[in-house]
C-alpha cells in the first residue's frame, strides 16, 4: 500500500542546507585562523621591534656615557689650558719684570728658569754694583740666593747667581706647586 503521492527521493548525507552551513562554518574558521596568524605575526614583529628598540636604547645610553666622558675630558683640558695660559702670562710678566730688574751696567748672558728657582749668568763691572743693584732685589724675591764671581782679564767679573724659592714659602704665598 502506498500512502504518498510522490515518489520517495534518495536521502543524502549532506543536504544543500547542510552544505551551506558547512561552507559558512569553514569560512568562519578560516577567517579565525587567518586572524590568529595575523595576530601571531604582529606579536612576533612587536617582539622584534621591542628588541631593536631596547638594543638601540642600550647603544644610545652607551653613546651618552661616552659623550659625557668626552665632555668631562674636554672640560678638564680646557681648565688645564686656562691654567697653563695663566701660568704662561704670569711667567711672561715675571720674565719682563726680571729683565727690567737688571741694571744697564750688568749684562746677562744666560737665564735658566727652574721649577722653584732661577740661575743667572752674566758680566758685571765689579762686585759692589752686582750686590747693590741686582742681588738686593733678587734676595727680596727669592728665599735663598748664592753668587759666584770669576774675574776676567779686563777687570770685570763673570758671575753665576743661583736663586731658590723654598716650597714652604710657596705654600704660604699661595703659589701652585703643580707642573
Amino acid at each position: 500500500m502506498k500512502y504518498s503521492y510522490i515518489s520517495p527521493r534518495k536521502k543524502r548525507f549532506l543536504s544543500s542546507e547542510m552544505q551551506l552551513l558547512f561552507s559558512f562554518f569553514s569560512i568562519t574558521i578560516f577567517m579565525l585562523f587567518l586572524t590568529y596568524l595575523f595576530l601571531l605575526f604582529k606579536d612576533y614583529r612587536f617582539t622584534q621591534n621591542l628588541q631593536e628598540v631596547s638594543t638601540s636604547q642600550i647603544e644610545v645610553k652607551q653613546n651618552i656615557t661616552d659623550m659625557q666622558a668626552q665632555i668631562t675630558f674636554i672640560e678638564k683640558e680646557v681648565l688645564l689650558c686656562e691654567r697653563i695660559n695663566t701660568k704662561n702670562t704670569v711667567l711672561k710678566d715675571s720674565i719682563a719684570n726680571l729683565f727690567d730688574l737688571v741694571p744697564q751696567r750688568i749684562t746677562l748672558s744666560q737665564a735658566s728658569l727652574l721649577r722653584n728657582g732661577l740661575i743667572l749668568y752674566g758680566v758685571t763691572p765689579n762686585k759692589d754694583i752686582y750686590n747693590f743693584m741686582l742681588q738686593a732685589p733678587l734676595r727680596s724675591i727669592f728665599s735663598r740666593t748664592y753668587s759666584n764671581f770669576y774675574p776676567m782679564k779686563n777687570g770685570w767679573f763673570r758671575f753665576v747667581s743661583t736663586n731658590y724659592i723654598d716650597d714652604e714659602e710657596n705654600d704660604e704665598k699661595g703659589f701652585d706647586n703643580e707642573e
